[in-house]
């Protein structure tokens, strides 16, 4: 008897493999239908791991103030004090958003359309700082050479120009605006619940992880649960307050430079501060081209110098102090996820990757740790 079943559980083994096997293999055969369907899931489900972000930075915020209304004498108040935490953070947020689009937007958006406009005369300025290159200079290699001349090809005014197929783009542009403010608001109502319910949800987690789990694991999946959720706070609220103290020091000193477009190019400069290295690299480097062409070697020179030293100020005395050490990690890591997350999931992607390959290392280091550990002992 005891035969038999070892007999059946050989072959419901076998079957196992051999349906995972099939199961694999319809995968790979039709992975473009798979990863078009993952695409669309993703686009579809966008607004609510927008509102999930939203309720991440907004957090902070929400729980400070509402510990303030827990301490009123007023009962209503302390009874509402979750409610109107949120009604507050919403209120300072949207109050600070006004501010932006009323005191920083007319600057950034005067400097676009004047640089836009501006584009052509830039345009042959750069063909013609680089005829005036002699022979034997590097940038005339025969690379460059053949870059310049597809350049020299390209019709700005016509490429600047408005025809049928841009009306067509702009009424499309227009209908994805629309359907921007849909996702938007989902995601803004996806955050207030959040907000609001984030401690039933969090036990409702809990619960569920104890029913499903054994203890052991249980704790395991708590304890990482709770260092990716605090690496995921510490790493998006740090890097959106160095983003703005980078994007202010970095506009101050382009003013005092006279940089043209400074508020734009200091606006740039910080929010491409958020994606580690390769964001502040892109930005810097544009910035610089930008100054050269509008104010010549001198002032991109002069730009640059105070760019990098604010840079390097940034990332020896700023950032750590905000973001402390909890998110230390080598820089090779760094670039790979950045690369990884952008080429899947483009810009949110980059943002998201540090943190993300940040807990994915942890993990992988304390299975490591624990199976030496175990060999150890063994031994």
């Amino acid at each position: 008897m005891e035969e038999i079943k070892q007999g059946w559980k050989k072959r419901m083994s076998w079957l196992v493999i051999a349906l995972i096997v099939v199961f694999v293999y319809k995968m790979l055969d039709n992975f473009s239908s798979i990863q078009a369907w993952f695409g669309t899931l993703f686009r579809i489900l966008s607004p609510f791991f927008v509102g999930l972000l939203i309720s991440y930075i907004l957090l902070i915020p929400c729980r400070k103030i509402e510990n303030i209304y827990k301490k009123s004498r007023f009962k209503i108040i302390t009874k509402k004090s979750r409610g109107l935490a949120v009604i507050t953070t919403y209120l300072i947020a949207i109050l600070v958003i006004v501010i932006i689009i009323n005191c920083i937007f007319p600057i950034l958006k005067d400097s676009v359309v004047e640089l836009i406009s501006n584009v052509p005369n830039y345009y042959n300025t750069i063909v013609n700082k680089y005829d005036e290159l002699p022979e034997d200079s590097i940038f005339k290699s025969d690379m460059i050479k053949a870059k310049m001349s597809e350049i020299r090809n390209i019709d700005i005014n016509q490429l600047l120009s408005i025809n049928s197929e841009k009306i067509l783009e702009y009424v499309k542009n227009i209908i994805d605006i629309f359907s921007g403010i849909f996702d938007v608001f989902v995601s803004i109502v996806v955050s207030v619940y959040i907000l609001l319910q984030r401690t039933s949800i969090m036990e409702f987690l809990r619960k569920f992880a104890r029913a499903v789990f054994k203890k052991e694991t249980y704790q395991t999946v708590d304890r990482y649960f709770t260092n990716a959720n605090n690496v995921f706070f510490t790493f998006i609220s740090s890097q959106l307050l160095d983003a703005v103290i980078v994007g202010i020091l970095t506009t101050i000193g382009m003013l005092l430079l006279k940089v043209k477009y400074a508020p734009l190019l200091g606006f740039l400069i910080g929010l491409f501060n958020m994606i580690p290295y390769i964001g502040a690299i892109i930005a810097v480097g544009l910035s610089i081209l930008i100054t050269f062409i509008t104010g010549g070697f001198g002032q991109a020179l002069a730009m640059s110098i105070v760019v990098i030293v604010l840079q390097q100020i940034d990332a020896n005395i700023i950032n750590p102090k905000i973001l402390g050490n909890s998110l230390e990690t080598s820089p090779l890591l760094v670039l790979f996820s950045i690369t990884i997350g952008g080429a899947y999931f483009g810009i949110l992607g980059m943002f998201l990757a540090v943190p993300i390959a940040v807990v994915i290392k942890t993990i992988l280091c304390d299975y490591i740790d624990n199976k030496n550990r175990i060999k150890d002992e063994s031994e």
